[in-house]
């Protein structure tokens, strides 16, 4: 499998007609920023085609078969239904579907919590996951603005938005997404303030 549309076919026959629409929304955000920040388009198109490849999964076999496949890195993977199925699809798409771009697996496998040092394709698709047409919640426009008008500081509004959801449900931040946000904290010169402006968002979609 070499092309988007290769991809575009297995994601559909294997999500839900909603997930799909969801998938659908992220590429052709990934697409546009991709064409706007001068990253690869095809590479955008695959790896959001695929990053929810898993989520579908039920949570019992996510974390069984992450634990047999070595993909857990702390135990704050283990409590939140949301973290491991990016892994997981990164595992299937090298595996199963011989993957070898390595900026491709590290965007679908990151695009739930980040990490610091995130590429631009990775920051390109944890972005698009957030901000696809199918997201209507308080502040996404601004979001949108923001990743419009540069990626780095889009990225870090995006995932500063993230935290102060967390936060604000007395949910538990996992460290990889900390470590994003600090890491971009200084990619950006600016400094952690209040969230007040950060209003909730579900990643349920």
């Amino acid at each position: 499998m070499d092309h988007p549309d290769d991809y575009r076919k297995l994601v559909q026959g294997k999500l839900s007609a909603e997930r799909y629409q969801h998938v659908l929304g992220v590429e052709q955000v990934a697409v546009e920023l991709a064409g706007k920040y001068s990253i690869n388009s095809e590479s955008a198109s695959i790896a959001a085609l695929t990053h929810d490849l898993e989520k579908e999964r039920p949570w019992s076999e996510q974390k069984a078969l992450a634990q047999a496949l070595g993909l857990i890195s702390c135990p704050e993977d283990l409590v939140n239904p949301q973290v491991l199925h990016g892994r997981l699809a990164a595992y299937v798409l090298e595996h199963d579907y011989a993957m070898t771009d390595i900026d491709i697996l590290n965007a679908v496998a990151n695009h739930t919590l980040g990490r610091p040092g995130m590429s631009a394709l990775e920051m390109l698709i944890y972005s698009a996951d957030l901000i696809e047409p199918g997201r209507s919640f308080t502040g996404v426009d601004n979001l949108r603005e923001k990743l419009y008008d540069d990626l780095i500081e889009g990225t870090y509004a995006c995932v500063g938005h993230m935290l102060a959801y967390l936060e604000q449900q007395g949910r538990p931040v996992h460290p990889l997404t900390r470590l994003a946000f600090l890491d971009l904290e200084k990619r950006t010169g600016k400094s952690r303030g209040g969230f007040s402006d950060h209003l909730s968002v579900s990643r349920e979609v």
